[in-house]
């Protein structure tokens, strides 16, 4: 799946059982616009009953857009399951670690769980590796404004991208090491998390836009 010689097939799942963000229209917007500037279809659901075996197989990354919840039954969570041990993919944009908290090997998929967040404001970002395709086009620091996470549950073998500087802001309880995108390889799949994508300018920024491509490229093997 995804190597990129034909237009890959990404869906978007973006149901929320709890918290829904007001981001999550402009956030399909702009990754449906960069699929068309980069050769990838996105498809949007919110309807937990297309996680059948049918339907997953025709998507090469399958992208959790701040989900909230419980969002998928135990029939479905085995369904996703099976996708990822097939070679599927999966990225994760900001509340999808604040989603299936019962549900360990989600847990693991998604690297970490939401623990909680300060007032949005200004931070600093710590720019850790220049040789991924979500960070190559970023400087040593990155500067900007969003609802910051902590996390708990935090897997130690995840691939850090981007780690975040406590002392830039205020609310921050993970301390030096505070994760903020990674990736990883995991049950047969490769996996990508950004927590960035809370406002709505957030997709306006041509560095977060960058960033989600090369998350999804990432997740494409490209």
């Amino acid at each position: 799946m995804g190597d990129g010689t034909e237009t890959d097939s990404i869906l978007i799942f973006s149901k929320t059982e709890g918290f829904r963000h007001g981001s999550i229209d402009k956030a399909y917007s702009t990754l449906e616009n960069l699929g068309k500037d980069h050769d990838f279809m996105l498809e949007r659901t919110e309807n937990a009953a297309d996680f059948n075996d049918e339907n997953l197989k025709k998507y090469a990354v399958i992208v959790f857009l701040s989900t909230t919840g419980n969002v998928l039954n135990e029939e479905q969570q085995t369904t996703f399951e099976n996708y990822i041990r097939n070679g599927g993919n999966f990225m994760g944009i900001h509340s999808a670690t604040d989603t299936e908290y019962d549900w360990p090997w989600y847990g693991q998929l998604v690297g970490a769980y939401f623990n909680g967040h300060p007032s949005i404001q200004d931070a600093r970002i710590e720019v850790l590796t220049d040789n991924h395709p979500a960070t190559a086009h970023l400087k040593d620091t990155w500067d900007r404004r969003d609802e910051w996470y902590n996390f708990r549950d935090i897997d130690p073998s995840l691939n850090v991208l981007l780690n975040l500087d406590e002392d830039s802001y205020d609310g921050g309880t993970n301390g030096d090491n505070h994760p903020i995108a990674w990736y990883h390889e995991f049950d047969g799949g490769r996996s990508f998390y950004t927590a960035g994508g809370h406002t709505e300018a957030s997709y306006d920024e041509p560095d977060f836009q960058l960033h989600l491509l090369g998350g999804i490229n990432y997740c494409l093997g490209r």
